[in-house]
């Protein structure tokens, strides 16, 4: 088996660009990853552009033509925005019209009006969990922050409590769960069933996020025992509103895309035959194209006319919601394109046969791969780009169940100790009003504990199936 076995990622090429020997490709990885870390960290250059730049580097320093390099990273850049581009546009668009119409708030003040004080920071990872299904992790800070630091004020808690719940209910759902970018570009690349990854990671998902949040919310409180900054304490955009979806309603409408993917997967199980009318249907019903889409038409309705907006506000809102993304679909596809070079240039394959010697698991070993470059590069998104072309290969010969669990392997790898090159570190810092010693010992080891928990049951789950 070549690298040639995994041409369906992105590549167009059908020979390696380059012949270079095990030891020049090692050194062209760790070249082209040390260049990106230093531009990101050292020079503060924009992520799209790091990844451009390393890419050059590491086919340059694998004797690569610098022709094929730029050939092979376009590839890979087009196919992934193309993959995943229209899809984070779609998510953004949703969970737009979830904050602007109340909907989030609603959400919140619903569970948290029927939790008692003992249950509030499981009130608050649930609150984080069905927000952040549909909208990236950035976004779902800046919407749960409020409700979090008015509920340790309201309420005397510690804000660790209270903060570390709803930061590993959010960031539990960016590295395991699709349709965010990072989990979607893995499924793509090493060709896993995304029902199935989405079912798995749900499983994966809910001991990791209660063990990473409610239960070390505990020792994080007694760590670092902080009350809310008073001059980080805002209003709710969403205050002024006239009226908001109810609660039913808004639920089902962002557990709709994943309901709809999750009906694909059982159908591919139970009927098992590609050329079924049902199991054609249920292939595009729950593509992710059309289960994010049906959600965003729904939402519509069920979210923005429900709170009373016109068509020209809920035409508004859908275009605030496309621009900031701009940012993310371009690293999403750097990501992707320096992938894509990674693979055709033999990387994979390399890995493959290096590890071929090892007694190792080709989960563990992904989810090391993911780690490095996590601590390197300080991005959940990158890393998980990266590591799953790189591993890529191992999943040739894997059932389907354990290619899920490749990808989960990855993203789990991808959220390991964020720390001082991760712009999240910085945004939770001073949302938090915490010193860096305080939020590594809360932040840094939480998404320290989602990695490894992560990992834990991914191991356990192969054991299993």
């Amino acid at each position: 088996m070549t690298h040639l076995s995994v041409e369906m990622l992105a590549a167009d090429a059908a020979e390696p660009i380059t012949t270079a020997g095990h030891a020049q490709l090692g050194i062209a990885v760790l070249a082209g990853i040390a260049v990106i870390v230093l531009l990101i960290t050292k020079f503060k250059l924009h992520a799209f552009l790091s990844l451009i730049i390393g890419s050059l580097v590491l086919g340059a320093v694998a004797g690569a033509p610098l022709d094929k390099v730029i050939t092979s990273f376009s590839a890979g850049l087009g196919t992934t925005v193309a993959g995943t581009g229209v899809l984070i546009a779609l998510g953004a668009v949703l969970g737009r019209l979830l904050a602007d119409s109340g909907g989030a708030d609603q959400i919140v003040d619903t569970i948290l009006a029927r939790a008692g004080r003992k249950a509030m920071p499981w009130a608050m990872v649930l609150i984080a969990g069905i927000v952040g299904l549909p909208i990236f992790f950035e976004v779902g800070i800046v919407l749960l922050i409020p409700v979090v630091l008015l509920v340790a004020k309201r309420g005397n808690f510690s804000l660790m409590r209270i903060g570390i719940p709803a930061l590993a209910g959010l960031s539990v759902m960016h590295g395991l769960i699709p349709p965010h970018p990072g989990p979607l570009v893995a499924i793509d690349a090493v060709g896993a069933n995304l029902g199935v990854t989405l079912a798995l990671g749900v499983v994966v998902a809910v001991p990791t996020a209660i063990i990473a949040g409610p239960v070390f919310s505990r020792y994080a409180a007694r760590w670092v025992d902080i009350r809310p900054p008073e001059n980080m304490v805002p209003e709710r955009a969403t205050d002024d509103l006239e009226k908001r979806p109810g609660f039913g309603i808004t639920v089902a409408t962002v557990l709709l895309p994943v309901v709809m993917m999750l009906a694909k997967a059982l159908v591919d199980i139970v009927v098992d035959d590609p050329e079924h009318t049902v199991q054609r249907v249920f292939d595009v019903v729950g593509s992710p194209l059309i289960a994010l889409l049906t959600a965003v038409l729904v939402a519509m309705f069920t979210l923005g006319r429900a709170a009373g907006f016109t068509r020209g506000r809920i035409a508004t809102t859908v275009e605030r919601s496309l621009a900031p993304i701009a940012g993310v679909v371009l690293i999403v596809g750097a990501g992707g394109g320096f992938k894509q070079t990674l693979v055709d240039a033999g990387v994979g394959q390399m890995i493959l046969d290096v590890s071929k010697g090892w007694n190792i698991s080709a989960l563990l070993l992904a989810w090391l791969i993911a780690v490095a470059i996590r601590l390197a590069t300080g991005s959940a998104t990158v890393a998980t780009i990266s590591a799953a072309g790189l591993v890529a290969p191992l999943a040739a010969e894997m059932s389907t169940t354990h290619a899920a669990l490749l990808v989960l392997a990855i993203g789990c790898g991808s959220l390991f100790f964020s720390h001082v090159n991760d712009a999240g570190f910085w945004l939770v810092k001073e949302y938090f009003g915490m010193n860096v010693g305080q939020t590594l010992k809360t932040w840094s080891v939480m998404e320290t504990l989602i990695s490894v928990v992560g990992i834990g049951c991914v191991l356990l789950l192969s054991l299993v199936l």
